[in-house]
């Protein structure tokens, strides 16, 4: 059965990090922000693991600065806000008509359509979970 919240311990296990890191990275990224339970105990979700191991990955595999992970996330938050809330919806949508010679083309096309359509949906469900 899969869990819907981690404890900082579980996570600090999985990450292979200390906890006190774990809560030092929540003071300096403001997008992480975990769940507090009565005694102020913290839950991670899936989405918050994510995110951790991705700025685990910046800050020692990649050896990015604290500043520059920070710029980095920051920067790719506002790529996907851009994407779901700026673009108008016919602007991701593609309109198509059947071709005359064959309809490969068309399906390959509506194919691609729906798949931009579900990121679309997915960026927009990412950006209310992340508020």
């Amino acid at each position: 059965m899969k869990k819907y919240y981690y404890t900082i311990g579980e996570v600090s296990n999985l990450l292979g990090v200390k906890p006190h890191v774990i809560r030092y990275w929540e003071g300096e990224f403001p997008v992480l922000r975990p769940k507090k339970a009565a005694g102020r105990i913290r839950k991670y979700s899936e989405d918050h693991i994510l995110l951790l191991r991705k700025i685990d990955d910046m800050l020692h595999k990649q050896r990015f600065t604290i500043e520059g992970a920070r710029l980095k996330l920051k920067q790719e938050r506002n790529i996907i806000r851009a994407i779901a809330e700026d673009a108008e919806p016919e602007q991701l949508s593609l309109k198509l008509d059947e071709p005359t010679a064959g309809g490969e083309v068309y399906t390959v096309l509506n194919e691609v359509r729906n798949e931009l359509n579900r990121m679309k949906t997915l960026c927009k469900q990412y950006l209310r979970n992340s508020k």
